[in-house]
Protein backbone atom coordinates (compact mmCIF):
# COMPACT_ATOMS: atom_id res chain seq x y z
CA UNK A 1 0.00 0.00 0.00
CA UNK A 2 2.44 2.53 1.16
CA UNK A 3 4.44 1.74 -2.72
CA UNK A 4 1.46 2.52 -4.56
CA UNK A 5 1.06 5.74 -2.57
CA UNK A 6 4.61 7.09 -3.93
CA UNK A 7 3.98 5.70 -7.19
CA UNK A 8 0.84 7.91 -7.04
CA UNK A 9 2.15 10.64 -5.43
CA UNK A 10 4.69 11.01 -8.23
CA UNK A 11 2.33 10.42 -10.80
CA UNK A 12 0.79 13.35 -9.96
CA UNK A 13 3.90 15.22 -9.32
CA UNK A 14 4.79 14.18 -12.80
CA UNK A 15 1.24 15.88 -14.49
CA UNK A 16 1.97 18.88 -12.36
CA UNK A 17 5.25 19.65 -13.66
CA UNK A 18 4.18 18.92 -17.47
CA UNK A 19 0.67 20.55 -17.31
CA UNK A 20 3.24 24.04 -15.60
CA UNK A 21 5.73 23.56 -18.64
CA UNK A 22 2.78 23.69 -21.34
CA UNK A 23 1.30 26.91 -22.82
CA UNK A 24 -2.57 26.88 -23.07
CA UNK A 25 -3.00 25.10 -26.07
CA UNK A 26 -0.59 22.44 -24.44
CA UNK A 27 2.81 23.30 -26.54
CA UNK A 28 5.81 22.57 -24.76
CA UNK A 29 7.01 26.17 -25.10
CA UNK A 30 6.14 29.05 -23.08
CA UNK A 31 3.95 31.56 -25.48
CA UNK A 32 5.95 35.04 -25.56
CA UNK A 33 3.05 37.68 -24.34
CA UNK A 34 2.01 40.90 -26.12
CA UNK A 35 -0.10 43.53 -25.54
CA UNK A 36 -0.30 46.02 -28.64
CA UNK A 37 -2.02 49.44 -28.08
CA UNK A 38 -4.05 48.97 -31.14
CA UNK A 39 -4.98 46.88 -34.06
CA UNK A 40 -2.36 47.57 -36.70
CA UNK A 41 0.63 47.03 -34.16
CA UNK A 42 -1.32 43.78 -33.11
CA UNK A 43 -1.61 42.45 -36.10
CA UNK A 44 2.60 43.02 -36.91
CA UNK A 45 2.98 41.03 -33.85
CA UNK A 46 0.72 38.37 -34.71
CA UNK A 47 2.62 37.85 -38.05
CA UNK A 48 6.32 38.07 -36.74
CA UNK A 49 5.26 36.14 -33.92
CA UNK A 50 3.74 33.37 -35.63
CA UNK A 51 2.67 30.83 -32.99
CA UNK A 52 5.46 31.68 -30.31
CA UNK A 53 3.38 34.89 -29.21
CA UNK A 54 0.31 35.49 -27.23
CA UNK A 55 -1.05 38.97 -28.43
CA UNK A 56 -3.59 40.37 -26.80
CA UNK A 57 -4.40 44.37 -28.23
CA UNK A 58 -5.80 47.17 -25.39
CA UNK A 59 -8.39 48.55 -28.04
CA UNK A 60 -11.79 46.97 -27.85
CA UNK A 61 -13.19 46.57 -30.99
CA UNK A 62 -15.42 48.98 -33.06
CA UNK A 63 -13.79 51.46 -30.26
CA UNK A 64 -11.73 53.93 -31.89
CA UNK A 65 -8.34 54.12 -30.65
CA UNK A 66 -7.71 57.39 -29.70
CA UNK A 67 -10.61 57.25 -27.14
CA UNK A 68 -9.84 54.06 -25.80
CA UNK A 69 -9.52 54.01 -21.69
CA UNK A 70 -7.86 51.95 -19.37
CA UNK A 71 -9.03 50.38 -16.36
CA UNK A 72 -7.20 48.48 -13.19
CA UNK A 73 -7.02 45.05 -14.94
CA UNK A 74 -5.70 46.74 -18.16
CA UNK A 75 -2.83 48.14 -16.72
CA UNK A 76 -1.69 45.33 -14.67
CA UNK A 77 -1.83 43.13 -18.33
CA UNK A 78 0.34 45.98 -20.13
CA UNK A 79 2.76 45.79 -16.64
CA UNK A 80 3.09 42.15 -16.91
CA UNK A 81 3.63 41.78 -20.63
CA UNK A 82 6.61 40.61 -22.24
CA UNK A 83 6.55 43.07 -24.85
CA UNK A 84 4.60 46.19 -25.22
CA UNK A 85 3.95 47.82 -28.53
CA UNK A 86 2.42 51.64 -28.29
CA UNK A 87 3.06 54.68 -30.83
CA UNK A 88 3.96 58.30 -29.18
CA UNK A 89 3.37 61.38 -30.25
CA UNK A 90 -0.39 61.92 -28.37
CA UNK A 91 -1.95 59.11 -30.25
CA UNK A 92 -3.29 57.12 -27.28
CA UNK A 93 -3.01 58.70 -23.87
CA UNK A 94 -3.89 56.38 -21.61
CA UNK A 95 -1.38 54.01 -22.89
CA UNK A 96 1.49 56.71 -23.15
CA UNK A 97 0.63 57.16 -19.74
CA UNK A 98 1.19 53.72 -18.47
CA UNK A 99 4.53 53.03 -20.16
CA UNK A 100 6.68 53.44 -17.71
CA UNK A 101 5.10 50.87 -15.67
CA UNK A 102 5.71 48.10 -17.99
CA UNK A 103 7.68 45.60 -17.02
CA UNK A 104 8.69 43.92 -20.09
CA UNK A 105 10.31 45.50 -23.11
CA UNK A 106 8.25 48.75 -24.34
CA UNK A 107 8.53 49.53 -27.94
CA UNK A 108 7.65 52.92 -29.30
CA UNK A 109 6.58 52.22 -33.06
CA UNK A 110 7.45 55.70 -33.91
CA UNK A 111 11.03 55.81 -32.97
CA UNK A 112 13.04 56.73 -35.57
CA UNK A 113 10.35 57.40 -38.14
CA UNK A 114 9.76 60.68 -40.11
CA UNK A 115 6.81 61.38 -37.84
CA UNK A 116 5.28 64.99 -39.41
CA UNK A 117 3.97 66.83 -36.63
CA UNK A 118 1.73 65.24 -34.13
CA UNK A 119 0.98 62.76 -36.92
CA UNK A 120 1.19 59.04 -36.12
CA UNK A 121 -0.66 57.33 -39.10
CA UNK A 122 3.11 56.25 -40.32
CA UNK A 123 1.29 52.49 -40.87
CA UNK A 124 -0.74 53.66 -43.66
CA UNK A 125 2.04 54.31 -45.71
CA UNK A 126 3.45 49.99 -46.40
CA UNK A 127 6.92 50.95 -46.77
CA UNK A 128 7.18 52.97 -43.36
CA UNK A 129 5.61 49.85 -42.02
CA UNK A 130 8.03 47.67 -42.90
CA UNK A 131 10.09 49.61 -40.60
CA UNK A 132 8.39 48.69 -37.39
CA UNK A 133 7.84 45.06 -38.27
CA UNK A 134 11.72 45.20 -38.16
CA UNK A 135 11.55 46.67 -34.64
CA UNK A 136 9.13 44.02 -33.57
CA UNK A 137 11.26 41.50 -34.88
CA UNK A 138 14.11 42.87 -32.74
CA UNK A 139 11.94 43.17 -29.38
CA UNK A 140 10.63 39.88 -30.03
CA UNK A 141 14.63 38.15 -30.61
CA UNK A 142 15.82 40.62 -27.39
CA UNK A 143 13.10 38.47 -25.12
CA UNK A 144 13.14 34.73 -26.52
CA UNK A 145 15.94 34.25 -28.57
CA UNK A 146 15.42 30.76 -28.87
CA UNK A 147 13.08 31.66 -31.63
CA UNK A 148 15.09 34.85 -33.20
CA UNK A 149 15.61 32.34 -36.32
CA UNK A 150 11.72 31.83 -36.79
CA UNK A 151 10.96 35.82 -35.90
CA UNK A 152 13.71 36.80 -39.11
CA UNK A 153 11.86 34.27 -41.30
CA UNK A 154 8.73 35.79 -40.45
CA UNK A 155 9.38 39.26 -40.59
CA UNK A 156 11.37 38.72 -43.96
CA UNK A 157 8.29 37.28 -45.61
CA UNK A 158 5.85 39.95 -43.91
CA UNK A 159 8.13 42.47 -45.49
CA UNK A 160 8.17 40.84 -48.68
CA UNK A 161 4.22 41.07 -48.52
CA UNK A 162 4.57 45.11 -47.91
CA UNK A 163 6.75 45.53 -50.55
CA UNK A 164 4.15 43.66 -52.87
CA UNK A 165 1.66 45.72 -51.43
CA UNK A 166 3.36 48.85 -51.86
CA UNK A 167 3.86 47.87 -55.73
CA UNK A 168 0.40 47.64 -55.94
CA UNK A 169 -0.52 50.74 -54.28
CA UNK A 170 2.14 52.27 -57.41
CA UNK A 171 0.58 50.62 -60.21
CA UNK A 172 -2.96 51.12 -58.99
CA UNK A 173 -2.84 55.03 -58.63
CA UNK A 174 -0.31 55.66 -61.48
CA UNK A 175 -2.65 56.91 -63.68
CA UNK A 176 -6.21 58.51 -62.26
CA UNK A 177 -8.41 61.21 -63.33
CA UNK A 178 -8.09 62.63 -59.75
CA UNK A 179 -5.88 62.83 -57.11
CA UNK A 180 -7.31 64.60 -54.40
CA UNK A 181 -8.42 62.81 -51.02
CA UNK A 182 -11.42 64.45 -49.01
CA UNK A 183 -11.00 62.41 -45.84
CA UNK A 184 -13.48 62.49 -42.47
CA UNK A 185 -10.14 63.52 -41.03
CA UNK A 186 -6.45 63.78 -41.18
CA UNK A 187 -5.02 60.08 -40.64
CA UNK A 188 -4.08 60.04 -44.73
CA UNK A 189 -0.93 61.96 -44.73
CA UNK A 190 1.88 59.60 -45.28
CA UNK A 191 -0.44 57.35 -48.03
CA UNK A 192 -0.89 60.83 -49.79
CA UNK A 193 2.59 61.07 -49.59
CA UNK A 194 3.91 57.77 -50.68
CA UNK A 195 1.59 57.53 -53.86
CA UNK A 196 1.57 61.32 -54.87
CA UNK A 197 -1.96 62.01 -53.50
CA UNK A 198 -3.35 65.45 -52.10
CA UNK A 199 -5.49 64.67 -48.82
CA UNK A 200 -8.12 67.25 -47.87
CA UNK A 201 -9.21 66.60 -44.84
CA UNK A 202 -12.37 67.79 -43.20
CA UNK A 203 -11.40 67.81 -39.15
CA UNK A 204 -7.83 67.69 -37.47
CA UNK A 205 -5.73 64.06 -36.66
CA UNK A 206 -8.08 63.05 -34.20
CA UNK A 207 -11.60 61.98 -35.21
CA UNK A 208 -12.89 63.93 -32.31
CA UNK A 209 -11.99 67.22 -34.17
CA UNK A 210 -14.71 69.42 -34.60
CA UNK A 211 -14.26 71.43 -38.33
CA UNK A 212 -15.04 75.22 -38.27
CA UNK A 213 -18.21 76.37 -40.65
CA UNK A 214 -15.55 78.25 -42.46
CA UNK A 215 -13.20 74.73 -43.26
CA UNK A 216 -16.54 73.01 -44.79
CA UNK A 217 -17.42 75.73 -47.20
CA UNK A 218 -13.64 75.66 -48.11
CA UNK A 219 -13.96 71.82 -48.87
CA UNK A 220 -17.30 72.71 -50.82
CA UNK A 221 -15.95 75.08 -53.23
CA UNK A 222 -12.76 72.39 -53.55
CA UNK A 223 -15.35 69.77 -54.11
CA UNK A 224 -17.19 71.34 -56.77
CA UNK A 225 -13.82 73.05 -58.30
CA UNK A 226 -11.62 69.91 -58.45
CA UNK A 227 -14.32 67.64 -59.61
CA UNK A 228 -14.51 65.84 -56.39
CA UNK A 229 -16.42 62.63 -56.77
CA UNK A 230 -16.48 61.25 -53.30
CA UNK A 231 -16.16 62.45 -49.80
CA UNK A 232 -14.12 59.24 -47.30
CA UNK A 233 -16.08 57.83 -44.43
CA UNK A 234 -14.59 55.66 -41.93
CA UNK A 235 -15.41 52.12 -40.61
CA UNK A 236 -15.14 53.56 -36.90
CA UNK A 237 -16.91 57.27 -37.72
CA UNK A 238 -20.08 57.06 -39.14
CA UNK A 239 -22.10 60.42 -40.22
CA UNK A 240 -20.80 63.34 -38.75
CA UNK A 241 -19.56 66.13 -41.11
CA UNK A 242 -17.72 64.34 -44.12
CA UNK A 243 -21.66 62.88 -44.60
CA UNK A 244 -23.32 66.47 -43.91
CA UNK A 245 -20.46 67.45 -46.93
CA UNK A 246 -21.54 65.04 -49.41
CA UNK A 247 -25.14 65.72 -49.37
CA UNK A 248 -24.31 69.02 -49.73
CA UNK A 249 -22.16 68.96 -52.84
CA UNK A 250 -24.15 66.09 -54.07
CA UNK A 251 -21.37 63.50 -54.21
CA UNK A 252 -21.03 59.84 -52.86
CA UNK A 253 -19.70 58.54 -50.22
CA UNK A 254 -16.94 55.22 -49.67
CA UNK A 255 -15.06 53.80 -46.71
CA UNK A 256 -11.74 54.32 -46.54
CA UNK A 257 -9.99 52.53 -43.62
CA UNK A 258 -7.39 54.28 -41.41
CA UNK A 259 -6.52 50.88 -40.42
CA UNK A 260 -6.80 52.14 -36.52
CA UNK A 261 -9.39 49.42 -34.88
CA UNK A 262 -11.93 46.60 -36.54
CA UNK A 263 -15.38 46.72 -35.95
CA UNK A 264 -16.81 43.09 -34.54
CA UNK A 265 -14.88 39.69 -34.24
CA UNK A 266 -17.12 37.85 -36.61
CA UNK A 267 -15.46 39.43 -39.29
CA UNK A 268 -11.39 39.41 -38.62
CA UNK A 269 -9.49 41.65 -41.17
CA UNK A 270 -5.55 41.54 -41.23
CA UNK A 271 -4.14 44.91 -42.38
CA UNK A 272 -3.17 43.76 -45.73
CA UNK A 273 -6.89 42.91 -46.22
CA UNK A 274 -7.78 46.33 -45.33
CA UNK A 275 -5.54 48.04 -47.16
CA UNK A 276 -6.20 45.85 -50.24
CA UNK A 277 -9.82 47.56 -50.06
CA UNK A 278 -8.43 50.74 -49.44
CA UNK A 279 -7.13 51.05 -52.99
CA UNK A 280 -10.12 49.63 -54.49
CA UNK A 281 -12.21 52.31 -53.24
CA UNK A 282 -9.64 54.95 -53.91
CA UNK A 283 -9.10 53.84 -57.66
CA UNK A 284 -12.86 54.25 -58.19
CA UNK A 285 -12.94 57.30 -56.46
CA UNK A 286 -10.39 58.71 -58.31
CA UNK A 287 -11.10 57.42 -61.40
CA UNK A 288 -7.59 55.53 -62.14
CA UNK A 289 -7.08 53.47 -65.01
Amino acid sequence: MRVFRIVALLTAAGGLLASASCGKDGSAAHKVTVVAAFFPMADVARVVGGGHVDVQTLTPLGVEPHDVALDASHSQQERQADVLIYLSHGFQPAVSALVSQAEGRAVDALAGLPVVGDDPHVWLDPVLLQRIVVKVEGALAQVDPAHRGDYAANSRHYRDELGSLDRRFNRGLAECDRNILVTSHAAFLYLASRYRLEQEAIAGASPASVPTPVRLTELAALVKDAGVTTIFTEPLVTGGPAATLAQETGVTTAVLDPVEGRMVASRPSTYLQSMGRNLAALRVALGCL
